[in-house]
């Protein structure tokens, strides 16, 4: 049997723009945030900045900064965020910690989570969203400890979520239709914390969204293998699950996905040559 989301649009709406600070924002991170700010005002709802910097060796105070001011320039306006305030703050991440330490003792409480000293290359990549290409790891089942020690602190040690192996997850995309991925062939037992004392991009994010009250996500088709980890985290907390709004990925003329790693042009070049933000937005192809 199915388990996901059902959800429809909510209202009030809520969207939100969560920009990671590890370089300087590119045209794909400007047309998929162009589209959650539509949506937003399609539906008269509020639009919420969130920067999301746990990833400690790779995100800059002064990448922070620049986002602010590239979004104002390119013709974003959002209604809470960390330079203008709000109810639902902080709305930095790393101002966060304490509610993510108490959304792993509330997963904890329900026996699904585990600590997991097995570390491969997910592991480093458990601060960051995951990126087109990047391989999923499936989890091997025989490494699931049998027993544990109870704790109250997840400690210096990575954990968890186990999956129900065999089921599959759906969810309605409003931009991409019904999706489904089923739980230990197309994803495996994902980390929930890090050994370094941090969550992962999984549990942040589903933790954030729900405290903010986001009635719908909207990010790239990269994520759609992420959202389906996320209902299971939403289910497993007893937690309404928001609408999903995947958008297709801006890609280069080689076909390959813009990405800051690989030096994709960033919208703060584009302004120093000159170009507007109307004149970028006209080069953008209809699909969205």
């Amino acid at each position: 049997m199915a388990a996901g989301s059902t959800t429809t649009l909510a209202k009030p709406y809520r969207g939100r723009l969560a920009p990671t600070p590890t370089g300087h924002l590119h045209l794909g991170h400007a047309k998929t945030f162009w589209v959650a700010q539509q949506r937003s005002q399609q539906f008269s709802g509020d639009l919420i900045l969130r920067i999301e910097d746990l990833d400690r060796d790779r995100c800059r105070p002064q990448y922070s900064t620049d986002l602010l001011d590239d979004l104002a320039w390119f013709g974003f306006c959002w209604q809470e965020g960390p330079d203008v305030g709000g109810d639902w703050g902080p709305y930095t991440q790393s101002e966060r910690q304490p509610l993510y330490r108490e959304i792993w003792r509330q997963l904890n409480a329900t026996g699904l989570i585990y600590p997991s000293p097995h570390s491969r290359k997910d592991v480093a990549q458990a601060l960051s969203a995951p990126h087109e290409g990047d391989r999923e790891i499936i989890f091997p089942v025989h490494l699931r400890p049998a027993t544990w020690e109870s704790v109250n602190d997840p400690g210096a040690v990575n954990w968890r979520f186990r999956v129900p192996d065999g089921e599959t997850i759906g969810f309605i995309d409003q931009n991409l239709g019904p999706q489904a991925f089923i739980a230990g062939q197309d994803f495996g037992d994902f980390i929930v914390w890090r050994r370094d004392g941090f969550p992962s991009y999984e549990l942040a994010v589903v933790a954030d969204d729900h405290a903010m009250a986001i009635s719908e996500v909207v990010r790239g088709e990269d994520l759609l293998l992420s959202t389906a980890k996320q209902i299971l985290l939403y289910r497993t907390l007893s937690w309404p699950i928001p609408a999903f709004y995947h958008c297709p990925l801006v890609r280069d003329q080689a076909g390959r996905r813009l990405a800051k790693r690989d030096g994709a042009k960033s919208l703060r070049s584009l302004r120093h040559q000159g170009l507007t933000p109307g004149q970028i937005r006209a080069g953008w192809c209809d699909r969205t």
